[in-house]
């Protein structure tokens, strides 16, 4: 009987918690700024006015009684005293630290071991080591997410050229793909980060250009068989235009063998991320990152809930990924067979 790709990896039952439970830490961390944050969700001031400190930034002098012109600071004594008087009603996230966040009342020098506040520790500079995780699973997943989308876009565009047209077209796309793939990225990491400020999206745009190989080879092994089919050449026959032909015939048929990668490619984008983190040539200094965090836990051997911390949020997020991988290529494969369900 015939089965439907999602019945076939249910019965994967390992790659379909997997998939639960990877949507479940992708989306609490989404709501990073929520759970997490120096600021408080809502601020209820009575005979004044509502705020929402998370969505819209107030200078001190939005409340009444304040007196700078400059950002409010949410956890300044003389703020809280100041709403403490007008009895308003302040809403704050279930932790009172972002990433960023230095807790300068530290019962121990940073880093500082899981304590009540902390629940996770400190860093070395004293950030709340829980904060950092969130917002760094949440950057770690949404890069991911970001270069492996626009390098399958761009490889299987290049594949689908190769494939079809042939000839010279294929050869010197060949020997370019060859030349390109054998190019250090980490010198060029190296060279670039020297003379260019390294933030999200720069750091994007230069792992894209050695990622979008990964999905050559299928796609265009996938579109030279394809063009050969019978239906493709009386397409042909028929006048029907090549781009019709390439999106329509035969597209289709090598996306099951793409979209198979795809899981796996979002695992090494998530990887190289780390890496290049825990060797410092990847995202900003204070940036949410769990590689920083790794780095810090080789730092601090003194402080052993910084490297496991690190080990276990990237370890369970691979492992996670790699499973919904293996599933999906068992849902994907036609000679896979599957139970059926009790």
């Amino acid at each position: 009987m015939h089965q439907s790709f999602w019945q076939k990896f249910q019965h994967n039952r390992r790659a379909f918690w997997c998939l639960y439970i990877f949507l479940g830490i992708f989306g609490i961390s989404l709501f990073s700024n929520f759970l997490a944050n120096d600021k408080p969700i809502f601020v209820y001031v009575p005979g004044d006015a509502i705020y929402l400190p998370t969505f819209i930034t107030y200078p001190e002098t939005s409340f009444k009684g304040g007196v700078f012109e400059t950002e409010t600071v949410y956890q300044d004594p003389y703020w809280l005293k100041l709403m403490l008087d007008q009895k308003a009603f302040i809403l704050w996230p279930l932790l009172e630290f972002s990433y960023n966040t230095n807790n300068y009342s530290l019962e121990s020098p940073a880093p500082s071991p899981p304590s009540s506040k902390n629940w996770l520790g400190t860093d070395d500079q004293g950030r709340d080591v829980l904060a950092r995780t969130l917002y760094g699973l949440r950057l770690s997943i949404l890069f991911g997410l970001g270069l492996t989308i626009l390098s399958a876009v761009i490889g299987i565009t290049a594949g689908a050229v190769q494939g079809y047209f042939g000839g010279w077209v294929d050869l010197l796309f060949q020997r370019f793909i060859e030349i390109w793939s054998g190019l250090p990225l980490l010198y060029v990491l190296i060279i670039l980060t020297s003379f260019i400020a390294p933030n999200v999206w720069w750091l994007m745009m230069i792992l894209l250009l050695f990622s979008w190989t990964s999905l050559v080879g299928v796609v265009r092994a996938e579109f030279l068989k394809g063009r050969n089919m019978e239906y493709v050449r009386a397409a042909k026959a028929l006048g029907v235009r090549e781009r019709i032909i390439i999106l329509r015939h035969i597209l289709p048929n090598c996306l099951v063998a793409s979209v198979t990668i795809l899981p796996f490619m979002l695992s090494g984008s998530v990887t190289i991320l780390t890496e290049l983190d825990f060797l410092g040539l990847g995202l900003p200094p204070g940036s949410p990152s769990l590689g920083e965090l790794l780095a810090q836990g080789k730092t601090n051997l003194h402080a052993p809930w910084l490297g496991i911390t690190g080990f276990f949020m990237v370890g369970l997020l691979l492992s996670l990924l790699v499973f919904i991988g293996e599933g999906v290529r068992d849902a994907l494969n036609p000679r896979k067979l599957t139970l059926k369900s009790a």
